[in-house]
């Protein structure tokens, strides 16, 4: 038997070490971030030079030597093109956004009757916040307000001719309203109708599953200006002699469906990745089918897909500018249709048309993004303590 007795007591001091390295504070995340390794500082290095290339000229142009206020083409245009500007001038045309900024927003809708997709702008904003954050009870009669209670009063608000509201055809509706209608339409149809498309794609009956599959790569294999173009000429073919459905009703069912059969992918996607034991364990509790999906494996499988699901948002969001075809502006068609309006022809009118419109596009985008981020944190649970 090993009687030795170890000695639990340190015969010496322990050596002074090293000072901790700073993990906190604006040199550590530089360090950290941008000079972690030379190869990290050289891209840090060239990737400075470019941005002091490109950032004091795009600065000079879009703000400091820009027109911002002014009545017409003279304040955008220099001496020799029959303008104010000096020659040589060369800016931002913020005067032109500024005075057609009401049909960027609202198209060819009648002046006097504005008021009411403003309206229903703020009912969206505020049904839609709420909805938003996780913390704000009463979600489902906040759900209730924002896709049932809005897209009624939408209906009677926007086109009108019900209650005393005049008649506004939709040719004449454009800009920023037909772009947020058709995104808020398509997502709301798009994700309920993917989700049951992904389902039938999995299913066990064969009818369903090959009625899915068929939707599915029919309309993903075609791209949307087809189906909008399809949508607006070719369906009014087939129907019966004086039956006809209004033009942008047309591409709304048509983007809807176009998104869905994208979501129905994505979502798919999310399905295969839940292990069989989940299935196995809701089957063992006596669920049903749908109780099943809609308790167990639809929440884990719309978490791992979140990405996907806001990048179908996203591309569907700038894909509406494809209703050009059909004859709909939106806010890229009712900026690029204000550039044929003589009174404010210049050089720089179009590009600062176009950046002003592809800013309202990123804001949006951007958001989403963000937002999608965020959701992400506050549904990772999985490896909390």
């Amino acid at each position: 038997m090993n009687t030795h007795q170890g000695n639990f007591v340190r015969a010496s001091m322990i050596e002074a070490a090293p000072a901790p390295i700073q993990t906190g504070g604006l040199a550590y995340w530089l360090r950290k971030n941008l000079f972690a390794t030379p190869k990290d500082s050289a891209l840090t290095i060239i990737s400075l030079l470019v941005l002091a290339w490109l950032v004091p000229p795009a600065v000079q142009w879009l703000f400091i030597d820009a027109a911002w206020t002014g009545g017409g083409r003279g304040v955008c245009a220099t001496v020799a093109q029959g303008g104010s500007q000096p020659d040589g001038w060369s800016g931002a045309c913020w005067a032109f956004v500024n005075a057609k900024f009401d049909q960027f927003l609202f198209g060819r809708y009648p002046i006097e009757e504005r008021w009411r997709p403003a309206l229903v702008g703020i009912l969206f904003i505020l049904f839609l916040t709420p909805m938003l954050i996780p913390k704000v009870p009463y979600k489902n009669i906040n759900a209730i307000l924002l896709l049932v209670v809005l897209p009624i009063l939408a209906l009677i608000l926007l086109p009108g001719g019900w209650f005393g509201l005049t008649f506004v055809e939709t040719p004449l509706w454009g800009g920023l309203m037909v772009t947020l209608v058709l995104s808020f339409v398509g997502i709301a149809v798009s994700l309920p109708l993917g989700i049951l498309l992904a389902l039938g794609r999995r299913s066990t009956m064969p009818v369903i599953k090959m009625l899915c599959t068929f939707f599915i790569e029919v309309v993903r294999g075609i791209p949307l200006i087809t189906v909008l173009f399809m949508a607006s000429v070719m369906l009014p073919l087939f129907l019966p002699q004086g039956v006809t459905f209004d033009k942008f009703l047309r591409a709304l069912i048509g983007v809807s469906f176009f998104a869905s059969a994208y979501m129905a992918e994505v979502v798919r996607g999310g399905l295969q990745a839940i292990g069989k034991g989940q299935y196995e364990g809701a089957d063992s509790l006596g669920l049903s089918y749908w109780q099943k999906m809609r308790l167990i494996v639809l929440p884990q499988a719309l978490k791992l897909v979140i990405p996907g699901i806001v990048n179908t948002f996203i591309g569907l969001f700038k894909d509406t500018s494809l209703v050009s075809i059909i004859g709909m502006f939106d806010l890229l068609g009712i900026v690029r249709l204000n550039f044929s309006d003589a009174n404010w022809a210049s050089a720089v009118t179009p590009i600062s048309g176009l950046i002003f419109a592809g800013f309202i596009f990123w804001l949006f985008c951007f958001g989403m993004s963000r937002y999608s981020g965020f959701m992400e944190r506050v549904l990772d649970t999985a490896h909390k303590r």
